[in-house]
């Protein structure tokens, strides 16, 4: 057994640290000595290791306890994500290293196209594949027909605004290629529904919360909640980015924020925007 100072000396985490951890259930003492200090065996030490790489990506602690005790999570399983993880940032860390040797060498052409024509086109089928007969003939009777869909859809899609936007996915999915998977397998709509259902119900806790301070657990815990359902939805690793803007957009687009207030409260909307810049602080 190893008391908490012994621990952050070997691991270099503040005491301070561990006692947080203990407060919020993320790493409990196996046992306690005579005198009431906190003691860890070596599980508790694969717990903390499994717990700093976690940290490594800066997940929240409360979405880092929800997936250490979920339990159809063993051991393996919660390796093999964050083995996942890693390979990912090294994979991010290699283009901007492949990106500074070109500018080094003088080849960066400054291409700020996302998507070719060719990709277009491939969510466009993407797109109409996944629409239900019903949608595709509101398609037929809005455009004439699927052919002038097609046009307007490309159209639409290769212009500079939507290449502005599709870098923004882009940056919320970590790549192109999980975009587009992202485009071409969308959820089915009883599992989207399912989704926005949860949401709805989330939403509707923080309304109740509003007035209260947002730096809360109990709080803290619902946008953890939000933010893991998302990642569901919205098939992404990391839907930081994604949440604040969205947060951003509820409170400074009227629009939105009115049909926020309207469904769930008035204040809501800006009450979900500090919560949410909160959790991600």
């Amino acid at each position: 057994m190893r008391t908490v100072k012994e621990i952050s000396e070997r691991t270099g985490i503040s005491v301070r640290t561990l006692h947080y951890y203990d407060e919020i259930g993320l790493l409990k003492p196996t046992s306690y000595s005579e005198g009431g200090y906190r003691l860890y065996d070596d599980k508790a030490l694969e717990r903390l290791q499994q717990i700093l790489f976690f940290r490594e990506f800066d997940m929240p602690l409360l979405e880092i306890k929800e997936i250490m005790d979920n339990p159809e999570l063993d051991r393996d399983s919660v390796l093999l994500t964050q083995k996942k993880m890693l390979e990912i940032k090294r994979d991010r860390l290699n283009r901007m290293i492949a990106g500074i040797t070109d500018i080094l060498k003088g080849e960066n052409k400054m291409d700020f196209e996302m998507f070719s024509k060719t990709e277009i086109d491939e969510m466009y089928q993407a797109v109409v594949g996944n629409m239900k007969e019903e949608q595709l003939q509101v398609m037929k009777e809005k455009y004439g027909s699927l052919e002038k869909f097609r046009e307007h859809f490309l159209e639409n899609a290769s212009g500079q605004d939507a290449q502005k936007n599709f870098r923004k996915v882009v940056e919320w999915y970590g790549n192109k290629d999980k975009a587009m998977e992202a485009v071409k397998n969308p959820a089915g709509t009883e599992v989207m529904e399912a989704y926005r259902n949860r949401i709805d119900r989330i939403y509707k806790k923080l309304a109740e919360k509003r007035g209260t301070d947002v730096s809360s657990f109990e709080v803290k815990s619902l946008i953890g909640e939000l933010d893991f359902v998302s990642k569901q939805l919205y098939q992404m690793e990391d839907v930081k980015q994604l949440m604040l803007e969205i947060a951003d957009s509820y409170e400074k687009n009227p629009a939105m924020s009115e049909s926020m207030d309207k469904q769930y409260g008035a204040g809501t909307a800006e009450y979900l925007g500090k919560a949410v810049r909160e959790f991600y602080k």
